[in-house]
C-alpha cells in the first residue's frame, strides 16, 4: 500500500509499507535508539537502509576505480609526481 509523505513544503514522496521481521534483541536495541533520538523506528531503518546501499555504490566506485588502474597502470612518471606531492603534503603537515 502505497502512502505519500511531504517533506520541505510541496515535495510528496511516494512510500510503500513492507514487513521486516528482527529478532527481540534487534528490536530492543532499535527502539532504545528510537526513544534516545526522538524518532520513530520507520525513520531509523530508512535511514540505516540508506547507509547500507549508499556504502554498497560508494564501494562499487572504488572497485570500478581500482579496475581502471589495473587495466591502465600509473606511468613512471606519474607515480614520481604522486609520491612527490605526497611528500610535500605531509612536510606542510604541523604535526
Amino acid at each position: 500500500m502505497a502512502a505519500h509523505a511531504t517533506i520541505g513544503y510541496h515535495m510528496p514522496v511516494s512510500r510503500t509499507q513492507t514487513l521486516v521481521q528482527l529478532t527481540d534483541e534487534l528490536l530492543r536495541r532499535l527502539d532504545e535508539r528510537a526513544a534516545r533520538e526522538g524518532r520513530s523506528r520507520s525513520a531509523l531503518i530508512r535511514d540505516a537502509i540508506e547507509a547500507y546501499l549508499y556504502d554498497e555504490a560508494k564501494a562499487k566506485i572504488d572497485r570500478e576505480i581500482i579496475e581502471g588502474y589495473e587495466r591502465i597502470p600509473a606511468t613512471d612518471e606519474e607515480m614520481k609526481i604522486a609520491e612527490a606531492s605526497a611528500r610535500e603534503a605531509v612536510e606542510e603537515e604541523p604535526w
